[in-house]
């Protein structure tokens, strides 16, 4: 496992450098990140390049031993540009140009940002080329699928549609434009979602396709200089850093042309008092392993108190800076880099912490950065030790963008199904991928597919083909709703799943924050939140029931033997107990392994090497725990990991 840190060169007077440089060594640091927002330093003025302040900084890290990821500057033009091309800025919903002083606020496919962005990346890439040091480039930072109503994205837009439709009668069609009143007679009337209205408000299948327009432009930006660096710097891994930021890009095709995921990993430093909320960040970083099916890098991760554009959350609690580093290994992180070696005092972000603060005095929290340095020298042999998973959770940006679109009711939001399902598995101590739903299921025993909202029958095929082989399907509320436009399916829910359900949908109840009790047959309770699906079997056995409002008595949760294979229902937005119930039934039928009776937010996570498995266990709570485990005693101090090497016998 390397310990890396981001560091800023040009923010701090030279006599730091060196300083900084003794200091990472003597740590244990083994990467620097530099340079993602420093264009303005290494061409100052149009045309003239300054590499020689890099240059030093670089040759400082590389003389210690110290590793560097080097980064396109383009996610901050410099202002030279700007006053060049006032209008190479965003354009906002409203048709204002945004304005300068912030980051990220180009636009990308402006033709004097892609031919100034070519022109430094191509510059900065042929300079490092051979440079031993520079071990690989992460691309701009944290590219968001951007929403740009500037004419350049417009017209990108419009021959984005045309490519796919071919004619305006097809796009009619499919859009279902009569609506409104809102039929196209020529490609030019084809307008992006100006203006203050909400989302749903507008045609939900034009701003589906607008969604993955914006994600589809992005991932074009990216490859874009991902070719640049590789012609002109070959041999070198190339990346970008992703976050859960409001416009995602779809990371699973985001990533199919660069060498790996970068993620940037800032789990809650405020524990929720609410114990049905999900805080735990395992979800997000086994989506970034199950991205590319391995190993990844976080290329920022939490180091203090975070303040910039809100008020500052509360400082980490001792632990959770190594826990939460060692949490992102465990799940397969092979690089972890901390989000900054200094906190700045200069700009929009000095607010937000590094490990040493203003007081320019290591304290408790880089203490405890260093602790981590040392233990990470001890985990060399987990290095590269692959996570195998009995269990898929399958994700899909489609659906993401869809329920941001037309929220389905109060509270209701995609990614809560998903994260109650993996907490139950990984309340049972077993490892679990969350991949796209285009990725092959084979060698899984389970595949959880929930709110399949807009429907893909290439996928639809699959998942019958997988329980029909023998394979275990959980299936959620909200499957099967829309067809491939993002229109209703005018058949009874679940739809294209109906089959393998063996039950349908008489009717629904949007509930939002009201609650209403469900019933297992074996007597176990739950409660269903936010949306009740009023099911009639056809075949299926009714696993749980609602006990109140109308519709008391009718099935909520069921079970139907598809093929070889079972197919299970939820109906409703249950709280966690009900996943966990669930969870558990399937896993016991399905006869895989897992480990009963962890303490809640105790994870246990297994990554297995040549002769030997890695158990970690980590505590993701404020206060310590104390279990039995294999017949040993453990005692867990908050946010404290232990690491169990077992000597393998399936080798």
């Amino acid at each position: 496992m390397r310990i890396g840190v981001d560091y800023y060169p040009e923010h701090w007077d030279r006599a730091f450098w060196a300083q900084d440089a003794d200091l990472m060594k003597k740590t244990g640091v083994k990467l620097v990140r530099l340079a993602e927002f420093a264009w303005c330093r290494l061409e100052p003025r149009e045309g003239e390049f300054d590499f020689a302040w890099l240059d030093e900084a670089v040759a400082l890290f590389a003389a210690r031993g110290i590793d560097v990821v080097l980064c396109t500057p383009t996610s901050c033009p410099p202002l030279w540009l700007y006053e060049k091309h006032p209008d190479a800025v965003m354009v906002e919903k409203d048709g204002s140009l945004t304005r300068t002083g912030i980051r990220g606020h180009r636009c990308i496919n402006h033709p004097a940002v892609r031919k100034y962005s070519q022109r430094i990346i191509e510059r900065m890439t042929e300079h490092y080329a051979g440079n031993k040091a520079v071990v690989a480039w992460q691309i701009d930072n944290e590219l968001e699928a951007y929403f740009c109503f500037c004419e350049t994205c417009n017209a990108r837009f419009r021959h984005w549609l045309k490519k796919k439709y071919g004619t305006l009668e097809a796009l009619n069609r499919a859009y279902g434009n009569v609506v409104w009143s809102g039929e196209y007679s020529s490609w030019e009337q084809i307008q992006p979602p100006y203006g203050h209205y909400p989302d749903a408000w507008m045609n939900p299948a034009f701003m589906l396709d607008y969604s993955r327009f914006a994600s589809e432009n992005v991932i074009g930006f990216s490859d874009w200089q991902a070719e640049i660096i590789r012609r002109k710097c070959p041999g070198l891994p190339v990346t970008t850093n992703v976050w859960f930021c409001g416009h995602m890009p779809d990371f699973y095709r985001q990533f199919e042309n660069l060498d790996f995921i970068a993620y940037d990993n800032y789990p809650t430093t405020r524990l929720p008092e609410d114990p049905e909320e999900c805080y735990t960040h395992a979800f997000h970083l086994d989506m970034m392993r199950g991205v590319k099916r391995g190993g990844f890098w976080v290329m920022e991760q939490l180091s203090g108190g975070m303040g910039c554009w809100a008020p500052m959350a509360r400082m980490p609690e001792p632990g959770m800076i190594k826990g939460y580093a060692l949490q992102a290994f465990a799940h397969g992180a092979d690089t972890v880099v901390h989000f900054r070696w200094r906190t700045a005092n200069i700009g929009a972000e000095m607010h937000w912490h590094g490990l040493i603060d203003h007081s320019n005095v290591p304290g408790r929290r880089f203490d405890e950065f260093a602790d981590l340095c040392r233990e990470a020298e001890t985990l060399h042999q987990a290095q590269g030790a692959e996570i195998r998973a009995d269990v898929a959770i399958l994700f899909s940006f489609e659906n993401e963008y869809a329920f941001k679109i037309q929220p389905q009711t109060n509270g209701y939001y995609y990614l809560e199904q998903l994260q109650r399902l993996h907490a139950a598995f990984t309340r049972l101590g077993m490892n679990v991928d969350i991949i796209g739903q285009h990725e092959s299921l084979e060698g899984y025993r389970i595949v959880c597919a929930p709110e399949m909202y807009v429907t893909d029958m290439n996928v639809v095929r699959r998942l019958h083909d997988f329980a029909a082989q023998g394979g275990t399907v959980i299936l959620t509320t909200r499957s099967g709703v829309k067809d491939e436009n993002n229109n209703a399916i005018m058949a009874q829910l679940p739809t294209v799943y109906r089959d393998m359900v063996g039950a349908f949908a008489t009717e629904y109840d949007p509930i939002g924050y009201d609650h209403v009790p469900v019933c297992f047959a074996d007597g176990a309770k739950a409660r269903g939140r936010q949306w009740c699906d009023v099911l009639e079997t056809e075949g299926a056995q009714a696993l749980a029931c609602y006990d109140g409002e109308y519709f008391r008595g009718k099935a909520a949760v069921t079970r139907n033997g598809y093929g070889k294979g079972v197919v299970y229902y939820i109906g409703t937005v249950g709280d966690q107990a009900l996943y966990d119930k669930l969870v558990r039934d399937a896993v016991t039928e399905a006869a895989l392994e897992f480990i009963p009776g962890l303490p809640a937010h105790v994870e246990v996570t297994t990554r297995k090497g040549d002769g030997c498995a890695f158990r970690f266990i980590f505590n993701n709570a404020g206060q310590e725990q104390r279990f039995t485990l294999d017949g040993v005693e453990i005692t867990l101090a908050p946010f404290e990991m232990k690491v169990i090497t077992i000597q393998r016998t399936d080798c």
